[in-house]
């Protein structure tokens, strides 16, 4: 089954791609996405890599979290459910 990785603490230049082959050292990646601004298409520097199981997911993120990635110490960890979101619909 795959598991979801968050991935925080990226420089804004990286791109999904650099993403996906960091980490393909640990496993096989089955996604790799940088999450962008829907205004100004830039990176937020924060991703989520989807691994296809358990132990790989597991090995990135004993592999990577807390190493040095382009000048900053990654932050990986497995990725929790998003909260729902309340509707801002006007009362009334």
């Amino acid at each position: 089954m795959n598991k979801k990785l968050y991935v925080g603490n990226l420089k804004y230049e990286i791109t999904s791609q650099q993403l996906e082959e960091l980490f393909a050292q640990a496993g096989q990646v089955v996604s790799a996405t940088v999450i962008t601004d829907k205004y100004s298409g830039r990176s937020k520097g924060f991703g989520f890599v989807e691994m296809s199981s358990d132990e790989e997911a597991q090995k990135a993120v004993e592999m990577l979290n807390g190493q040095e990635y382009e000048g900053r110490k990654l932050i990986v960890n497995e990725a929790r459910p998003p909260k729902p979101r309340e509707d801002f619909a006007p009362r009334g």
